[in-house]
């Protein structure tokens, strides 16, 4: 019998609609995984159905989330979400996109309030590409702030994708708006794997698992140039475990940006090689469960 999952993390895009410009456009932007040639392509529901098939998976349920949508037209992802939920049954739920310095911020979040599959939004915040220097990401700013506490207000989470060296920035946040859910994305992105980078990342993550309303998708660890392996990813995926608990992590694929680093049963198969000795109720809470609750989506046990 298959495997359920319900996936806390994907993207579907239509190039030929022309909406995501780093993917459109050249030339091609830094990418952390290198060269994205593969990705640069539509990739809709029927393309993520068969990869969820190819790797033996029943996807029960998903969390689409934003795909950096052209700026000159802030509504239309949630349209373009609308429509293709109309059509299909997935994604279940909806990460949107809202700049929160944006003196529009507090009508895009109300408009997007307003769509019933809308649950968080994202807005990636400035920060340093180094860990190195002491000069704060646009966390602590007061205008991207005064976007942020419009969040609680329509009862919406937040999707945090920053580096490890802003989870200090991130800890406060938590702590400054305590009703909003802050759901970090991708691990915290430990792309250093070396002894000293991997132990300043779990250092980070640690201080943020404090904050009881952080949660963390446990995707996009992939290596650039490297396979993905449950040998290269254990330790990552248990120091996460072990500090936010098994009640607060999910398992995600990044589908198709992580098809860059493996295939989504080499994916899957490796996250359910590292937690086998779990016993089944823990494994079923990061395979599903736990995305069903911390995004509320109303999907059957």
């Amino acid at each position: 019998m298959p495997r359920r999952i319900v996936d806390a993390h994907h993207h579907f895009w239509d190039l030929s609609l022309g909406r995501q410009p780093w993917l459109c456009e050249d030339p091609p932007i830094a990418f952390r995984y290198g060269n994205y040639q593969a990705i640069r392509r539509s990739y809709l529901p029927d393309d993520y159905l068969r990869d969820v098939r190819s790797a033996g998976l029943e996807v029960q349920g998903s969390v689409y989330v934003e795909t950096e949508w052209m700026p000159q037209d802030p509504l239309g992802e949630v349209a373009y979400l609308g429509q293709c939920i109309d059509q299909q049954r997935l994604p279940t739920v909806m990460v949107a996109h809202v700049r929160l310095d944006s003196p529009k911020a507090a009508e895009h979040i109300e408009h997007h309030a307003a769509h019933t599959f809308v649950r968080s939004i994202r807005h990636k915040p400035r920060g340093r590409t180094e860990p190195s220097g002491s000069e704060p990401g646009s966390m602590v700013e007061p205008a991207w702030r005064a976007g942020y506490a419009h969040l609680a207000r329509h009862g919406l989470r937040f999707d945090l994708q920053t580096p490890w060296w802003h989870m200090p920035e991130a800890a406060a946040l938590a702590r400054a708006f305590p009703d909003t859910p802050i759901i970090i994305n991708h691990a915290g992105l430990p792309a250093d794997r070396s002894a000293e980078g991997l132990a300043q990342w779990a250092h980070a993550m640690t201080l943020v698992s404090q904050c009881a309303n952080a949660f963390v998708k446990i995707s996009g660890i992939g290596i650039p140039g490297q396979p993905w392996t449950a040998r290269a990813n254990q330790s990552v995926v248990l120091h996460l475990i072990e500090t936010f608990g098994v009640t607060r992590c999910m398992f995600a694929s990044n589908f198709p940006v992580d098809s860059l680093c493996g295939r989504f049963d080499e994916i899957f198969g490796g996250f359910a090689q590292i937690v086998a000795d779990f016993s089944s109720d823990e494994q079923d809470a990061l395979f599903r469960r736990n995305a069903i609750s911390i995004y509320n989506m109303g999907l059957d046990d």
